[in-house]
């Protein structure tokens, strides 16, 4: 609730699973800033499969390979990620396009092999993007 500070009051509810991590008091102190706490069905490890999902792809891709300093560094590393996942990395489900492509009604256009190449160095080269130089 630290972290939360006066926006705490935006939240209705908090769903979790029914990990023996979060106590009584825990649920609690929800309780008692007036959010509801929803747990999720026993035995249902998909019931909360996007959240899983989301936390396992920038665990593996990003946060695993980096050292975090602070929470500061956390938000910046991690708003410079989410940008990236849903600007420039493609995504199977969506033909290879990235969830906000620029161009997201028209397909991609065939380029040719020989056209150069611009890179883009993010979170000191951990994350490279690329697109076609004018």
């Amino acid at each position: 609730m630290l972290t939360l500070g006066d926006r705490v009051d935006r939240f209705r509810f908090f769903l979790r699973d029914r990990d023996g991590k979060f106590s009584d008091a825990f649920d609690a102190v929800l309780a008692g800033a007036g959010v509801e706490v929803l747990l999720s069905p026993p035995r249902s490890p998909k019931a909360n499969a996007f959240a899983e999902r989301w936390v396992g792809t920038i665990r593996r891709e990003c946060t695993d390979r980096i050292l975090i300093l602070n929470e500061r560094h956390l938000r910046a590393v991690l708003d410079t990620y989410t940008n990236h996942y849903n600007r420039h990395r493609p995504h199977q489900s969506l033909q290879q396009q990235p969830p906000q492509a620029v161009e997201a009604d028209q397909p991609a256009a065939v380029i040719p092999f020989n056209t150069p190449v611009r890179r883009t160095q993010l979170l000191g080269g951990l994350i490279n993007e690329y697109e076609h130089a004018a």
